[in-house]
C-alpha cells in the first residue's frame, strides 16, 4: 500500500503556491502585454497579484490559493501530530502545547484569509478584499511567530537536534523580512504609491513560499521513525538521564510494590517481599534460608549444640 510521506505536504502547498505566482506573472507579462485593469490606480502600471487574480485567471487563484492553504494547514497538524505520537521530538511542556495550537489556529485564520480574499476579487469587492488580505497576512505572520517560539523552547530543551535550531532560524528571519514588507507594503499603500506596493506584494508572496518549504525540514525526521515501535529517543543527556530515573523508579516499585504472598528467589535474591515467605522461607522460621545472606531470624537461631 502506498504511504504518503509528511514531508510532502508542505512540498505541494509550496509548489503549487510558486506556480501560481509564476503563472499569474507570466500571463501578465507575456498573454496580456502587462495590461492596465480596471481595478487599478490611474497612476499605476505594475499590477498587484489580485488584479491579475481578479481577470480571465481567477480559477486559477482560487484554485492555487486554496490548495495551498490546505496543505499548509495539514502540515501544521502533521507536526502537531507527530510530536504527539514521538515520532517527532515531543513537547515537553504545556506552553509548547499551547504556542503549537495558538500556531494551528492563526494558520486557520490566514487560511480563511487567503481562500476568500481569492473569491472576493479586488475589482468587484475591494472592501472585503482587503479585510480578507489582512486576515491572510496577520494570520499567517502570528501563525509563524507562535511557532517560532515553540521551536525556540523545544530547541533549548533538545539542545543535540541541529534541525530544531536551524528551522527556528529560517522562521525567525521569515518574521523579520515580512514584517518589514508589510509595514512597508502598507505604508506605500497609505501613500498611493501603487506601484512600490505591487512590488512588494510580489515580494511577499514568493518569500512566503520559502516559509512553506521550510517545513519539509521540521518533517522529514519523521521518516526514520516510521516503522512500528521506531519511535523518538532523545540523544540530548539531561532527557537520558531523566528517562533513567523513571526507569530505576519503575524498577524499585516493581520489587517494594509487588505481590504479598508467594516465594520470589529460593537462593540469593535479597529482594523479597514483605510477607508470606521471604527468600524461600516463611518470616517466622529460616528468614533467609538456602544460600540467604541474613542468617536465622524469629525462629531457630541457626544450629545450636543442645543435648
Amino acid at each position: 500500500m502506498l504511504r504518503i510521506s509528511y514531508w510532502v505536504y508542505p512540498i505541494i502547498s509550496g509548489l503549487v503556491w510558486l506556480g501560481m505566482l509564476l503563472g499569474l506573472l507570466i500571463w501578465w507579462c507575456v498573454d496580456a502585454d502587462k495590461a492596465r485593469y480596471p481595478s487599478m490606480e490611474p497612476t499605476q502600471s505594475i499590477a498587484y497579484i489580485s488584479d491579475v487574480g481578479a481577470q480571465k485567471l481567477k480559477p486559477l487563484f482560487i484554485a492555487g490559493c486554496s490548495v495551498t492553504t490546505v496543505f499548509l494547514d495539514i502540515s501544521f497538524l502533521s507536526d502537531r501530530w507527530l510530536r504527539h505520537k514521538g515520532r517527532l521530538v515531543p513537547n515537553t511542556t504545556l506552553t509548547e502545547k499551547v504556542l503549537s495550537g495558538l500556531t494551528i489556529a492563526f494558520a486557520t485564520v490566514g487560511t480563511a484569509g487567503l481562500i476568500l480574499l481569492s473569491i472576493f476579487d479586488t475589482l468587484r469587492h475591494p472592501k472585503l478584499h482587503d479585510i480578507f488580505l489582512l486576515l491572510f497576512i496577520a494570520g499567517y505572520i502570528l501563525s509563524a511567530i507562535f511557532i517560532c517560539w515553540e521551536y525556540q523552547r523545544l530547541g533549548a530543551h533538545y539542545s543535540t537536534h541541529r534541525v530544531l535550531r536551524i528551522s527556528f532560524y529560517i522562521k525567525l528571519a521569515f518574521i523579520i523580512v515580512e514584517v518589514i514588507l508589510a509595514v512597508a507594503f502598507a505604508a506605500c499603500n497609505f501613500k498611493k504609491a501603487s506601484n512600490a506596493a505591487a512590488v512588494l506584494e510580489w515580494a511577499v508572496a514568493f518569500i512566503f513560499s520559502f516559509y512553506v518549504f521550510s517545513f519539509y525540514v521540521d518533517l522529514f525526521p519523521a521518516v526514520r521513525t516510521r516503522h512500528t515501535g521506531a519511535g523518538f529517543k532523545s540523544r540530548d543527556p539531561t532527557v537520558r538521564r531523566a528517562a533513567d530515573r523513571e526507569m530505576e523508579e519503575a524498577g524499585s516499585d516493581r520489587y517494594l510494590n509487588g505481590p504479598m504472598d508467594g516465594p520470589v528467589d529460593r537462593h540469593r535474591d535479597q529482594n523479597g517481599y514483605s510477607n508470606g515467605q521471604t527468600n524461600g522461607y516463611a518470616s517466622n522460621g529460616y528468614t533467609n534460608g538456602g544460600v540467604g545472606t541474613n542468617g536465622y531470624a524469629n525462629g531457630n537461631h541457626g544450629p545450636h549444640n543442645n543435648f
